[in-house]
């Protein structure tokens, strides 16, 4: 709801696609900046607590809006120095969020539903959220949607604080270096390639792919002639695509096979963005968003899955911010781009475009999916995943385990 709701108010004060693609840089920004560090010290800190805290703060910055824009006092500067703020929470949010993921999961075999089943409840909110969201925009304005959010944090603290989760074993760190264990994360990522390639898509996908949700009013305003009501359609198509994608990862019971879906669905988010770049009535644009939401979103799941299974537990919370930069970080500078590209070309050629680029990366993480698993398999084998090779075999696969530092 809040995402829809900052959309339609920044178009509404300015009409500008240059000014919502600001607006989504400012938020995503602090993402790419901080996120390396932020995993640091989610590897060294207590991830249960953290949350908490960020929560406590999300909740200020969306009662902060919907103070503003329920009296009528909101202006753009706000809206932009707001979102570089929740940008600021974000950073450390989700590394936090998804390295303790694996906290509340007691067998490793289970982290694989549990992810589809997190993706799957994420996904309902998208569903619902963009369908309340224009309803409640088009009868009592953005504020509202701003206060909703506000006080359903509550429910979110409350949860956390329920929670007894058994304390994790954290290494000393009281004489480590903040940049050195930050070296040691970047070098782990950079030499081990199923990581790397993994998250190389997933930015690229981020840079080029993921702005479509930013000019989402553009096309709903000028392309089908409609409002906020139209734009809560397309947001909730979007996410009955995701759904989809979330409830059949949540039914599979092994990781095994997960590799080759995520080139595949980045491909078809790829095609979504094409064909719905071309379509000019509501029905098709409706079940094309369909297809780019189930790609995108089981693209990133099948991404955090195996990266969660393959990642040693004490480089974790690194390997998750560089996941969050990657998914998070880039996308600011797609939305500028996106913004900049729209005003001079349009929105339609805009999506266009990022379809390609969408494509491309799957064609090339699809060449290098044979090799990435032969590095992956010893890493399967020794968690039982696997059953048991020769020790021939896994002797002469031990060079791609990836480095410790």
């Amino acid at each position: 709801m809040t995402r829809i709701a900052t959309s339609w108010l920044v178009y509404r004060l300015t009409g500008s696609a240059l000014l919502l693609g600001i607006v989504g840089f400012a938020g995503q920004i602090p993402s790419f900046l901080l996120a390396p560090f932020a995993g640091v010290l989610v590897d060294r800190w207590n991830r249960h607590r953290l949350l908490v805290i960020t929560q406590v703060l999300a909740l200020l910055q969306s009662l902060a809006m919907a103070l503003l824009a329920l009296t009528g006092l909101i202006k753009i500067w706000q809206v932009i120095v707001l979102s570089v703020f929740q940008g600021l929470i974000n950073a450390f949010d989700m590394p936090a969020r998804q390295a303790f993921v694996v906290e509340m999961v007691d067998r490793r075999e289970d982290l694989a539903n549990a992810i589809a089943l997190n993706s799957s409840m994420v996904n309902v909110a998208r569903l619902l959220g963009p369908s309340i969201g224009g309803v409640v925009i088009a009868a009592v304005g953005e504020g509202w949607c701003f206060l909703i959010d506000a006080i359903s944090y509550l429910a979110v603290i409350a949860s956390l604080s329920a929670m007894r989760v058994t304390p994790r074993m954290l290494k000393p760190t009281r004489d480590a270096n903040m940049f050195q264990q930050l070296r040691e994360g970047w070098t782990y990522v950079a030499r081990f390639a199923p990581i790397r390639n993994i998250l190389i898509l997933l930015a690229l996908v981020s840079l080029v792919g993921m702005p479509y949700t930013v000019l989402m009013p553009v096309f709903a305003n000028e392309v089908l002639h409609g409002g906020p009501n139209t734009l809560g359609l397309l947001m909730a198509a979007s996410g009955v695509g995701a759904l989809a994608g979330a409830i059949s990862l949540a039914a599979r019971k092994s990781v095994l096979g997960l590799g080759k879906f995520i080139p595949l669905m980045a491909g078809a988010f790829g095609a979504g963005l094409i064909a719905f770049s071309f379509a000019r009535v509501l029905w098709l644009s409706l079940a094309l968003m369909v297809v780019t939401g189930l790609g995108f979103m089981v693209q990133m799941a099948v991404s955090n899955t195996v990266l969660q299974t393959i990642v040693d537990e004490d480089k974790r919370g690194r390997v998750m911010s560089f996941y969050t930069m990657a998914f998070m970080g880039t996308a600011p500078f797609g939305s500028l781009l996106a913004g900049t590209v729209a005003a001079r070309i349009g929105a339609p050629h805009t999506l266009l475009f990022g379809g390609i680029g969408c494509i491309l990366g799957a064609l090339w993480f699809a060449r290098t999916l044979p090799a990435l698993r032969r590095d992956v398999r010893p890493i399967y084998v020794k968690m039982g995943i696997l059953p048991e090779m020769a020790a021939g075999i896994q002797q002469s696969t031990e060079l791609s385990i990836p480095p410790s530092t």
